[in-house]
């Protein structure tokens, strides 16, 4: 009957469809483009009308697939997206797109503009106004490769600079590209969204031409526009750009402060605590403590040489002191029952000698300051530290047998 053998077909393109991601998954690339072949093939006696259009599996997988097959062409996978292009209307840009960035990553630059150009002056009735966000798109990236030809012709420029050299046709063709990429970037970044490259490149061509008021409006538009997503790196360029520009101590700690609350394990949260250390003020050397062991509580900084030296000099310098032990256990009292296994085994101290023995150092002042003389991570590289002549080793087991009763006062 005729509702059998549309459910046999159903069936079958199912059944397709997973050899052909199994085929994927698996990397057997030749064998999953045979099979989108018979799929494509099957489709062609489908007269059913779904709700997801053939076109747009076929375009997703047989991209997949032409990027990684090992005899596929750049010939060939530019004529594929071509017949992509005119399958689907409300596809269109969105192919064109992946296209553009196909070409970026095969460094055929001239070809991607080339395509965004193209796409730019695309029109198809009502479909130009539902797109309008896909066209954004399109005009952003385009402004990106304008970016990327007037840092071309802005290094030529100052390459030669002191040489006399004078083309005025490569300072007009800067100036140029300039103004196409100012207008293209600086429209994609008012819309909410995460637009860092496009950040980034605004703010260069701002501060090159000396509008700085201008990119620190658009940087602190990124970083406190509450409609814009929380984003790390917002913050991050607002920080650096403050930095070069040298603004106050004051501006640059709280800027640091809400990319700590966002993001306590950034690289730059080393710069953070030792700011917060030089403060005079107890509140601020405190915060810079939660800092640092915030950030050591995250597996990419177990081997941090410097973080470890953070807080290392300044618990030592707390134990010293006997002031403020209380902020110490404060902080340990929430990582007592993992630190110990994270940080300070018997392996890592191992580990951490044959490696780096001025990691283990630092480390083997806080493990013996936190769990005592007596802990595995402090016993093993004293004692290595010590066997091996190590002058700075031998200090530090003479501190810690002095100071072991702080020990103590932590842990209680």
């Amino acid at each position: 009957s005729s509702h059998e053998h549309k459910l046999n077909f159903r069936k079958s393109k199912e059944a397709c469809l997973g050899y052909i991601q199994d085929a994927m998954l698996q990397k057997q690339w030749t064998k999953a483009a045979e099979f989108l072949t018979f799929y494509i093939e099957s489709l062609e006696k489908d007269f059913s009308r779904e709700y997801m259009g053939p076109s747009e599996i076929i375009w997703r997988i047989g991209t997949e697939i032409l990027c990684h097959h090992s005899h596929s062409s750049m010939r060939e996978f530019n004529s594929f997206i071509e017949q992509m292009k005119t399958l689907g209307v409300k596809r269109y840009l969105k192919v064109c797109l992946e296209h553009v960035f196909h070409l970026l990553c095969n460094g055929l630059i001239d070809e991607a503009y080339q395509n965004l150009s193209l796409a730019e002056s695309w029109r198809f009735g009502e479909q130009t106004a539902i797109q309008d966000k896909e066209m954004k798109l399109i005009q952003a990236y385009r402004g990106l490769l304008d970016y990327y030809s007037w840092s071309k012709q802005k290094n030529i420029l100052l390459e030669h600079g002191q040489d006399g050299f004078e083309d005025l046709s490569v300072e007009q063709e800067m100036h140029s590209c300039f103004r196409k990429a100012a207008m293209n970037l600086k429209e994609i970044i008012k819309i909410p969204g995460v637009w860092d490259l496009f950040v980034k490149c605004y703010v260069d061509l701002l501060e090159f031409y000396g509008d700085h008021n201008e990119a620190r409006q658009v940087l602190n538009e990124y970083a406190y526009n509450s409609k814009f997503p929380a984003n790390p790196n917002a913050h991050v360029y607002l920080y650096q750009f403050l930095k070069r520009h040298g603004e106050s101590k004051k501006l640059l700690v709280s800027t640091l402060k809400i990319l700590h609350d966002i993001a306590p394990s950034h690289e730059l949260m080393i710069d953070f605590n030792t700011m917060l250390q030089k403060s005079k003020k107890r509140k601020k050397r405190r915060l810079g403590l939660e800092v640092i062991f915030a950030a050591l509580d995250y597996a990419g900084w177990k081997e941090n040489v410097k973080a470890w030296s953070c807080l290392a000099r300044q618990m030592k310098q707390i134990v010293i002191s006997q002031k403020h032990l209380d902020w110490i256990k404060q902080e340990w009292n929430s990582r007592k029952d993992w630190w110990p296994a994270f940080h300070f085994s018997r392996y890592l101290a191992k580990r951490n000698w044959q490696e780096n023995e001025s990691l283990s150092y630092e480390k083997a002042l806080v493990a013996g300051i936190l769990l005592g003389k007596d802990c595995k991570y402090f016993k093993y590289v004293s004692h290595q530290g010590c066997k091996a002549q190590v002058k700075r080793f031998r200090i530090l087991k003479k501190f810690m047998n002095r100071h072991n009763p702080v020990y103590l006062k932590i842990s209680g």
